[in-house]
């Protein structure tokens, strides 16, 4: 009998690479010229503008180096743009362009069409419990992470 593989995190960096490839090669046969970290950024000014690249960074768990750079595209692309706040010189406000929304639209259409797919041949139970699973992490490597911070102190 073959034992199964519990090899927990191999199997979800595995998935997520799988995913994330999907996406992206889904997203550009959907003519789609944003990536899925852009994405997320598009996403994010859509719900609320005047962010920070700070603040996005902190809400899709990137560093500061990594949002330059895909802001940096997105301006270029003129999917967003940048305002200078007025209160601090070292930081901009980041704001999407009709341009941008525009896109984000686009890129959430293959998102809801991805997800759809993910969820096929699942119950409502099962996709509960892969939710949990999934949402367990969020709190408990926040946590460490926040312990880790405290201890170093």
């Amino acid at each position: 009998m073959t034992k199964p593989d519990d090899r927990l995190m191999f199997l979800l960096f595995t998935a997520q690479q799988k995913l994330r490839n999907y996406l992206n090669q889904s997203l550009q046969e959907d003519n789609v010229r944003i990536t899925v970290p852009q994405a997320g950024i598009l996403f994010l000014l859509k719900g609320r503008e005047n962010r920070t690249m700070s603040e996005i960074g902190q809400l899709l768990n990137l560093d500061n180096s990594t949002v330059t750079g895909l802001a940096d595209r997105l301006e270029k692309a003129g999917f967003l743009t940048r305002n200078s706040n007025p209160l601090d010189r070292r930081s901009s406000y980041l704001n999407v362009t009709p341009e941008g929304i525009a896109e984000a639209d686009k890129a959430k259409a293959v998102f809801h069409r991805v997800n759809s797919k993910v969820k096929e041949g699942f119950s409502a139970e099962e996709i509960d419990a892969y939710k949990k699973v999934l949402s367990s992490f969020f709190h408990k490597f926040e946590t460490a992470r926040k312990n880790q911070g405290t201890a170093e102190q």
